[in-house]
C-alpha cells in the first residue's frame, strides 16, 4: 500500500475534516449565539426580517443529484472579503449589512438604472435551480439556488451595440468586510463575463439558496451564479454591474494571470499550474469523481466557444 507523506499531498486533494465532524454542533452553537445577540457577527442567517423566499417555481436545468447539506454550503466558503480560511466567511460575515442595498447598472446601456434590492426580488418570478458548483481548488457542491436568469435584468436596461462584456463589482467596505484590510487581492473584487455568457439562460441572478434569502457568507444580498465556470467567476455581494466594449480587468487575472484566465470554464483537460483539474471531491464524499467538461453543462454552453482553443482561452 502506498502511504503518502503530507508533503506529497496537494491542497486540492485534502478533504477538510471540519466537513465531516462537529458540523451540526457548530451550526447549533452559531444559531443560538445569533439569536441571543440579535443575529450577531457569527450568525448564519442575514440580519433582517423573514428569511423565506416564496413562491418559488422549479427552474430549468436543475440536476437531480443529491444536494449538499445546508450546513456545509453555509460554513465552507471562499469569500476573501471576510478572510482566506474556509470558515472565515461564516464566522465573520455577520458584519455585513444587506439592507438597505442598491445595485447600479451603467456603462454601455440605453437605460442606466439603480435597482433597490427589494425591486430586484420582484423583477421576475423566482425559481429554484439545483446546480453543480465546482471550485478551482478541486472541491464541489450541489446547491439549490434561488433567483432568475440574469438576462431578465439585462433586457430592462437595454445594452447598446457596443456592449461586449459585463463587469460585476463587489461592495468595498473594510469595516463590513474585514478581509479587505489584507491586500491578498486588489479591492474591490471584480469579475466579468462576455455578453453571450451573461445572457445565457443558465446564468442566474441569485438572491437565495435552500428557499431562503442568501446568507451573508454566500454572497448576500445578490450575486451571480455561472455553473459551468469555476466558482470564483460568480461574483458576490454585487453593488455595480457595468457594460463595456472592453474585457474587464478581473481580480484574479490581475493577481495571478498565469493561473486564472478570463473564461475559467471547468475543464478537466486544463490543469491549474499547481494541481490537476481532472478529478474533484464532492463535499460530503470520501472518494473523488471525474470532473465533467463545463461542469456537466456542455450540452447547453459548448456552442458559446466554438472555434476557440480552450487551452489558450482558459
Amino acid at each position: 500500500m502506498l502511504i503518502r507523506k503530507p508533503s506529497d499531498v496537494v491542497p486540492s486533494e485534502i478533504t477538510p475534516p471540519e466537513v465531516y465532524s462537529r458540523r451540526r454542533e457548530f451550526i447549533k452553537s452559531a444559531v443560538a449565539l445569533g439569536l441571543a445577540a440579535g443575529f450577531g457577527s457569527g450568525s448564519l442567517r442575514p440580519a433582517f426580517a423573514a428569511a423565506k423566499l416564496a413562491p418559488l417555481r422549479k427552474g430549468a436545468f436543475s440536476t437531480d443529484e443529491k444536494m449538499t447539506p445546508f450546513e456545509a454550503v453555509t460554513t465552507y466558503n471562499n469569500f476573501y472579503e471576510f478572510g482566506t480560511g474556509k470558515e472565515d466567511p461564516s464566522q465573520r460575515a455577520g458584519s455585513l449589512r444587506t439592507r438597505p442595498w442598491t445595485v447600479r447598472i451603467d456603462g454601455e446601456v440605453k437605460k442606466p438604472k439603480v435597482f433597490d434590492i427589494e425591486e430586484l426580488l420582484k423583477l421576475a418570478p423566482l425559481e429554484e435551480r439545483i446546480y453543480r458548483m465546482r471550485c478551482v481548488e478541486g472541491w464541489s457542491m450541489v446547491i439549490p439556488w434561488v433567483g432568475y436568469p440574469l438576462s431578465e435584468m439585462i433586457k430592462r436596461v437595454e445594452p447598446t451595440g457596443n456592449a461586449k462584456f459585463v463587469e460585476f463589482t463587489t461592495l468595498l467596505d473594510r469595516q463590513q468586510m474585514p478581509g479587505q484590510s489584507v491586500d491578498v487581492l486588489e479591492w474591490p473584487y471584480i469579475e466579468g463575463l462576455r455578453m453571450d455568457e451573461a445572457m445565457h439562460p443558465l446564468t442566474l441572478l441569485t438572491l437565495g439558496l435552500y428557499g431562503e434569502v442568501l446568507p451573508n457568507q454566500n454572497g448576500a444580498p445578490v450575486r451571480v451564479v455561472v455553473p459551468w465556470k469555476y466558482g470564483f467567476k460568480s461574483g458576490k455581494s454585487i453593488v455595480r454591474i457595468r457594460f463595456s466594449a472592453e474585457m474587464p480587468r478581473t481580480s484574479w487575472m490581475v493577481a495571478v494571470p498565469n493561473e486564472y484566465g478570463f473564461f475559467s470554464n471547468v475543464n478537466p483537460k486544463v490543469d491549474h499550474p499547481r494541481w490537476s483539474q481532472a478529478k474533484e471531491r464532492r463535499i460530503g464524499d470520501l472518494l473523488k469523481r471525474e470532473t465533467l467538461m463545463f461542469n456537466g453543462y456542455g450540452d447547453q454552453v459548448a456552442s458559446l466557444y466554438t472555434g476557440m482553443d480552450l487551452r489558450k482561452h482558459f
